[in-house]
């Protein structure tokens, strides 16, 4: 991608594009599951360092698959306020069965 993106309604369709294989959908939503678990856990009885903990578990799960199933750069690294959110959207429309047309508007089936 030569071009940064400059608005989040362009952001989304690419963020879905980089998330093509459902496998590395379900290890997002695992990851982001596992990662907003550790958080809240870490936040509301302790120890603090369960906020860590989720960080690299949350980003752990995600980061990893892409290296081993989309083999393309995670866009965390340009694009960080937008993919944190979008991997949170991304989750609750697969928990919420709504992903489906999102997909389809991103040129995925």
């Amino acid at each position: 991608m030569a071009d940064r993106i400059a608005t989040y309604e362009e952001f989304w369709p690419y963020y879905l594009r980089e998330h093509a294989s459902p496998t590395t959908r379900a290890v997002h939503a695992f990851g982001t599951g596992v990662g907003l678990l550790l958080l809240v856990a870490g936040l509301v009885v302790g120890p603090w360092w369960l906020v860590l903990v989720a960080l690299v578990a949350g980003y752990g799960f995600a980061w990893g698959s892409h290296m081993l199933v989309e083999r393309n750069r995670p866009a965390t690294f340009t694009y960080p306020a937008w993919s944190l959110f979008s991997d949170l959207r991304m989750a609750w429309l697969m928990a919420t069965g709504r992903l489906g047309p999102e997909l389809r508007k991103a040129g995925l089936s």
